[in-house]
């Protein structure tokens, strides 16, 4: 697996580099667009997306280390499945809140807030007490919460209503975001791997890492939050394709979180580099992104409907290739390892193209108020199935054995199918439905 590992993080990163060349080269060349050339903008852009990147750079660190970390500390995976829990459910409980509290204390202080808070929950990982763990497993989930919403609804009030700037200038900040987003992810893992087994700190030191960069955020502005839940609720019952969207974010990122958990333990024991592997997921997920921008060019012209039913059957395979890799007793790592790396695949597919639909679907002053809502089932479910594959690890004696993650993997297979059968739903809906397609297809469909 050592060797598998490297092998596979200088593929994918040759691939990107390849993709990135490619879609270049495939995309037309246009003039320098307004917002580019206007230095007002320029200067506020820079503003959000240093905050924004060091945010994302600091999340990102913590993702390769912190089962093994708990796994040093001698805690058992039930034990480590309670912890997951118990943040997942401080994300149901204060996703609600993540829209209201810039209500009362205003964007500038509520992003301040997720600087603390992160901060706190990433040094509650100097401790070995499980209950100063959980504190931090809840810090975190309140954190999480306030990154998915505050730092983006804090960038769009300034945009439109104080510096004025055209509403069409929205996407291109938040494209340079998942550009950078791929790259920042990928450099974590390796740093992550420096600094926890080249360096021999120990899988604490990524974490305490992220705490100076949560340090130097700084945002400008305070201002009063206009959007409300009660605003994006009121938005999600009234619109069906609002809510099969839901459905589908819903079911496609709660089996992301029980991936998250479950992609240490299933390698962890044949001995890879978990920053190395890391990166690996990252690049494949950055390859995907790329293969988005392929597939929607206006060479090849697919529609990100199409390349989200794509995403989601290739989520499906991954999950059925794992219910056969992780067969109690027959491990299959390297199987497992390819799943993965597919499954992250087909989020750089899926995170794309479920974008554009949320822009084209859900109106943008609404948009805070009805992605909160859209986490709520959202980190529900993702609760449901590990306190289910705690429940099956304590009833064989709490060991890593068994066929839990086996049947937990099944699991995640059957809801890639419900997940797909939501999409093939919202697009039945909307089958005439201009606003979900491509701008550039939009000629050829009206003439066909």
């Amino acid at each position: 697996m050592l060797v598998t590992a490297y092998f596979a993080i200088i593929v994918l990163l040759a691939l990107c580099v390849g993709l990135e060349f490619t879609a270049r080269r495939l995309t037309p060349p246009q003039s320098t667009p307004t917002a580019v050339a206007n230095p007002a903008f320029r200067r506020f852009q820079s503003i959000f997306l240093r905050a924004y990147l060091l945010a994302l750079w600091a999340d990102w660190l913590q993702g390769p280390y912190l089962y093994k970390l708990y796994r040093h500390y001698s805690f058992l995976e039930s034990q480590i499945a309670i912890l997951y829990v118990c943040g997942l459910a401080a994300c149901v409980l204060f996703a609600p809140f993540s829209g209201w509290l810039p209500q009362v204390l205003g964007r500038r202080q509520t992003c301040l807030l997720f600087c603390v808070s992160y901060s706190a929950c990433c040094l509650t990982k100097l401790s070995r007490d499980y209950f100063v763990l959980i504190v931090g497993r809840i810090l975190g989930g309140l954190s999480t919460s306030l990154l998915a919403t505050t730092f983006e609804a804090w960038y769009v009030h300034r945009h439109l209503d104080v510096h004025d700037f055209p509403k069409e200038w929205i996407p291109s900040t938040f494209n340079k975001v998942a550009t950078w987003n791929h790259g920042l992810a990928v450099g974590a893992g390796l740093v992550a791997n420096l600094l926890a087994e080249w360096l021999h700190l120990g899988p604490v030191a990524p974490f305490l890492l992220a705490v100076p960069c949560l340090g130097v955020i700084r945002l400008s502005a305070k201002e009063r939050f206009s959007r409300s839940c009660q605003e994006g609720l009121r938005c999600l019952l009234s619109d069906k394709r609002v809510l099969l969207l839901g459905g589908v974010q819903a079911l496609f990122e709660s089996v992301l979180y029980i991936f998250v958990f479950l992609w240490t333990p299933v390698l962890d024991p044949h001995g890879p580099p978990l920053g190395i592997v890391f990166s690996c997921l990252m690049a494949a997920s950055m390859v995907g992104s790329l293969l988005y921008r392929l597939a929607t060019s206006t060479r090849y012209r697919l529609q990100p409907g199409q390349v989200l039913c794509l995403a989601i059957l290739m989520a499906f395979f991954s999950f059925f290739m794992l219910t056969f890799s992780t067969a109690p007793g027959q491990p299959r790592p390297h199987d497992s390892f390819l799943a993965f790396l597919l499954l992250e695949l087909a989020c750089g597919l899926y995170f794309p193209a479920v974008s554009f639909l949320q822009g084209r679907v859900i109106p943008e002053e609404k948009r805070a108020g009805v992605l909160a809502w859209f986490r709520l089932p959202l980190h529900l479910l993702a609760c449901l199935g590990l306190l289910a594959l705690h429940g099956e690890i304590s009833g064989t004696g709490g060991g890593e054995g068994g066929g839990g993650t086996r049947h937990m993997f099944g699991g995640c297979a059957i809801m890639m199918l419900a997940a797909l059968m939501a999409v093939i739903s919202l697009f039945t809906l909307s089958r005439n439905d201009t606003d979900l397609r491509l701008e550039g297809c939009r000629g050829e469909g009206e003439m066909e």
